[in-house]
Parts: structure tokens; C-alpha cells; sequence
């Protein structure tokens, strides 16, 4: 069984509305939220910040089960139609595309790895 892997990130305001200091381990980075609720919209949004997130974890894990891959882009695109939400009661994208490139392999193999991803 694997070993249980906790993962903590700390998010607090600073003195302009709507940036945000994250930190995680050593790290610290900042996430605007969008001009549209009053945010700088000048850094990287947290829809962003999220959807990097699901394109790195592809990237990584897909490497991760095959090394010989010599190159891996996972281009990701979320759409938010506020005028049609998925749930009245929170917000979610309404549908994400995630495309995903593999050099250094065969079609059918890369399908594989694909396939292995998606059902991680």
C-alpha cells in the first residue's frame, strides 16, 4: 500500500484586494483574482492556477510511466458560462478540454499512457 502524502498550501490576502500570497514548502508565489470581481487580474487567476494544476499532473505522471518519452505538452482550456452554470450552487466550469502531445513513442502506446492517466 502506498504511503499516505499530505500536501499544504497557505493562501492569505495582502494590502491589494484581490492578490493573494500562496506558499507551499519553501515556496511562495501570487494569484490575482479576475479584473471582473475588482482584482488586479495582473498575475496568474486561481481558475489558472487550477487548470496548471491538472495539466502538470498529466505531464508528470504520463512521464512518469514511460521515461523514454523525449517530450510531453498537455495544453488545457477551461470554459465558465455564468449565463449557463453547471450548479446554481457553487461555480464550475461548464466543460474542460485537456489535449495532450507525446513524442518519442508509437500512437498506440501513446494512447495507452494516455488512458493510464485519465484513470488515475
Amino acid at each position: 500500500m502506498a504511503p499516505v502524502t499530505t500536501y499544504a498550501v497557505d493562501a492569505r490576502s495582502t494590502d491589494l484586494l484581490g492578490r493573494v500570497l500562496c506558499s507551499t514548502r519553501d515556496h511562495h508565489f501570487v494569484i490575482d483574482g479576475p479584473v471582473q470581481n475588482g482584482a488586479p487580474g495582473e498575475e496568474v487567476t486561481p481558475a489558472e492556477a487550477f487548470l496548471a494544476g491538472v495539466a502538470a499532473c498529466a505531464v508528470e505522471l504520463i512521464q512518469s510511466f514511460e521515461p523514454a518519452l523525449t517530450s510531453v505538452r498537455a495544453e488545457i482550456e477551461g470554459l465558465l458560462d455564468r449565463e449557463h452554470p453547471v450548479r446554481e450552487d457553487v461555480t464550475v466550469f461548464n466543460s474542460v478540454r485537456l489535449r495532450v502531445q507525446l513524442e518519442g513513442v508509437e500512437r498506440g502506446e501513446a494512447e495507452r499512457l494516455v488512458e493510464r492517466f485519465k484513470g488515475r
